[in-house]
């Protein structure tokens, strides 16, 4: 099955080029990298799923209430 998409013309040349060198359809690349997206989503929710709020809270009441230094600072 496929469903026409609509992407940048930007990344379907990037993504030619990949096809081209890797000698595969442009297809396999974006199903590739949509693949690669929806695994490291799935490490993200896992990882999600061991924590909580009270764990977090913990943690962050051992940081010191400190400013940052300089070199950490947004400009």
């Amino acid at each position: 099955m496929s469903i026409p998409v609509s992407i940048p013309i930007e990344l379907y040349e990037k993504a030619k080029a990949i096809a081209e060198a890797e000698n595969v359809p442009v297809g396999e690349v974006f199903a590739s990298a949509f693949m690669d997206q929806l695994a490291a989503r799935a490490r993200f929710e896992l990882r999600a799923a061991r924590g909580s709020r009270e764990k977090f809270l913990a943690v962050l009441d051992k940081a010191p209430d400190v400013e940052p230094a300089p070199y950490d600072r947004l400009n």
